[in-house]
């Protein structure tokens, strides 16, 4: 009897407070607003008792509490308020958020030691990678310890990742160390990182910091041939910089690429845009603001969303008036939006249960278009995302826009429900909506991830008119989509027919195209269709780079047609190009187990005669990049800076 009435006992008091998640998120957000209020008045001492409440203050509270004081000192006064308490305990998200409010502080003592506590063990299972401490250390500013940790990082891993490139990159730009900084691009492409929309964003800021708003510009518009999504920071960089050169027709160049590329503009835009209205172009600045910038009426009430979006650009984590919307809370004459995670509200909506929804109408959130977007993206679920995207639409004063919908159709694509993208395209072909391209495209290539070709051939030749007239260039992108999401669904007689209607219409593949084709036959031992398309590289006029005769060498070498292989390697030779070490090294160990020793004595005679050492790894990425696309943006980032190197 007395253990059945302690089980029961245990049961009631572990049950969860909490009726669902929604509550208590809710719970939090207004724990944290009551933190952050008490941050912003004279009172410290009114921290001490809810920092001695360790029932309260979980470790999701006390991070998003540290992340959103208003200043260091506060911070700091807050996490000594908890340490002073015996039961408080720091965990890894804790640290981390207390150490990012010091580096963006300037805070470089206080964020050493903190450093130095983590590494002897005084927070017993906090770890700290070195991206997070190289992060750090370049936000304050110390180049020579951002050295020291890369440093240390190479030396223990084999190859360190594109991220860490770019936080050399941009502390060198930032520090003035211009020549440093192209050099660190340099060895980034030379050591086969594959720079990414960040490193081009380091690049464009560097460059228009300098004055280099030309080169800047060129820069940008060579990344959609790499395949780069160009972000919103950038747009950013460049429409202010147009602006403050009165190059107003650039700035209309750049809000068209930003409709094609389907760009939400922020509040830097709004702020750019005024003063271009301001000069006189009022019909062009009010008309990209109207279409582009909706819920206008709510933009002067929001929340305060601590949430960066981890896009593809990390340095879009500025926070927008319209991206958030709810009442102010007033205390001791402070007023403060309230908080808001919507990565933290999404998590809680994963169930979407009858509770759920009920609490979330009953929270009255204002519903705006980036909110909207944030909160489906984070959804894990597309039939979550699905039932929410079709609940807000019936929610007072909000409308799904082409945003919210285009948002929608990727992540249903994604996950391969076809008939609702379907249902979504009908609808936006209805209300006479114009999709933006980029939308097209990463549909077609989402449906290459949920193996559906035959969706991807229908959206393709039925709904590619929505985005209204495509360019040539735009539609050898498409077709580079399409024909990717072939390859990957296995339907390679459908390769060979689209490609031939491609050609036929005279849109020629670019080379980072026909390499995947190659290496995806290659793959599959179908030698004739690699030879084949080789061909057709010839016929066409486009010139082989290095890394094309690469993937021709090793479809060769795998499919033992070593002497195959030695011919491509002399037409490699023949264009003054060079072999990597990996892909020589192949090249002569197919010949002699072929026993073509004579053949594999040339390929070894040619490579020592030149007097430049092989590449460890060659320039160049299967459908995406070009090895002369990357040597282009190269030579553009060093002629900017030439005087500094010499």
């Amino acid at each position: 009897m007395h253990f059945h009435l302690l089980k029961t006992l245990t049961r009631r008091y572990s049950r969860d407070p909490f009726p669902n998640k929604l509550s208590h998120y809710l719970h939090r957000a207004n724990l944290i607003d009551s933190i952050r209020l008490k941050l912003r008045t004279n009172t410290p001492n009114s921290l001490t008792p809810l920092a001695n409440d360790t029932r309260l203050l979980d470790s999701f509270v006390v991070t998003q509490a540290l992340r959103s004081a208003p200043s260091a000192d506060s911070t700091l006064l807050l996490n000594e308020a908890l340490e002073s308490n015996p039961g408080f305990v720091h965990t890894q998200n804790t640290v981390h958020a207390l150490a990012t409010v010091l580096a963006k502080s300037g805070r470089a003592g206080e964020l050493n030691y903190l450093i130095k506590a983590v590494n002897a063990g005084r927070f017993r299972n906090v770890r700290l990678s070195f991206m997070n401490i190289m992060s750090w250390q370049a936000a304050v500013g110390d180049l020579e310890a951002v050295l020291r940790t890369w440093e240390e990082y190479r030396s223990v891993e084999k190859r360190v990742c594109a991220e860490s490139y770019n936080v050399v990159m941009r502390v060198y730009a930032e520090l003035g160390k211009d020549w440093e900084a192209v050099r660190v691009f340099y060895r980034m492409v030379e050591e086969g990182a594959l720079p990414n929309c960040r490193t081009y964003t380091v690049m464009i800021e560097h460059m228009v910091k300098c004055g280099k708003l030309e080169a800047a510009m060129e820069v940008f518009k060579v990344l959609p041939f790499m395949r780069v999504k160009r972000s919103l920071r950038q747009y950013e960089v460049l429409v202010e910089a147009c602006v403050g050169a009165r190059q107003f027709e650039e700035v209309k160049a750049l809000l068209e690429e930003m409709r094609v590329d389907g760009m939400l503009p922020g509040r830097a835009m709004r702020l750019s845009l005024e003063r271009m209205r301001e000069a006189g172009f009022v019909e062009e600045s009010d008309d990209f603001l109207r279409e582009m910038l909706p819920n206008e009426g709510i933009k002067s009430i929001g929340y305060c969303d601590d949430c960066s979006d981890d896009d593809e650009d990390r340095d879009e984590e500025d926070v927008d008036d319209d991206d958030r919307a709810g009442k102010g809370k007033e205390g001791s004459g402070v007023q403060l939006k309230p908080w808001l995670d919507p990565r933290s509200l999404t998590n809680a909506l994963q169930s979407w249960s009858p509770n759920e929804v009920s609490a979330l109408e009953e929270a009255n959130f204002v519903w705006t278009t980036r909110l909207v977007c944030k909160i489906l993206r984070n959804f894990k679920s597309a039939e979550t995302a699905w039932k929410f995207f079709c609940w807000v639409a019936c929610q007072p004063g909000f409308t799904h826009d082409i945003y919210t919908v285009q948002r929608m159709m990727t992540i249903l694509a994604r996950h391969g429900h076809a008939a609702l993208v379907a249902k979504l395209l009908s609808k936006v072909r209805m209300e006479q909506m114009r999709l933006p391209f980029s939308t097209i495209r990463l549909i077609i290539d989402f449906y290459g991830l949920s193996k559906n070709a035959d969706a991807a051939l229908k959206v393709f030749h039925n709904d590619r008119n929505l985005c209204g007239p495509i360019s040539d260039f735009n539609l050898m992108l498409l077709y580079s989509s399409l024909l990717r999401t072939l390859t990957k669904c296995g339907r390679d007689s459908d390769v060979m027919d689209v490609l031939e209607v491609m050609m036929l219409s005279g849109i020629c593949p670019d080379i980072q195209t026909f390499s995947g084709l190659m290496h995806h036959f290659a793959l599959n031992d179908d030698i004739k269709t690699v030879q084949k398309l080789f061909a057709m590289v010839r016929q066409s006029g486009v010139q082989p780079d290095a890394y094309m005769f690469k993937v021709l060498i090793q479809a060769y070498c795998k499919c033992e047609r070593a002497a195959l292989a030695y011919r491509a390697f002399e037409d490699l030779r023949n264009l003054n190009l060079l072999p990597d070490a990996a892909t020589k090294e192949l090249l002569v160990k197919s010949l002699w187990k072929e026993g073509k020793r004579r053949e594999a004595a040339a390929v070894e005679e040619s490579c020592e005669e030149t007097n430049d050492v092989l590449p460890l790894t060659l320039r160049g990425h299967i459908w995406t990049v070009s090895s002369t696309d990357l040597s282009k943006v190269f030579s553009i980032y060093s002629s900017s800076f030439i005087s500094a190197g010499e």
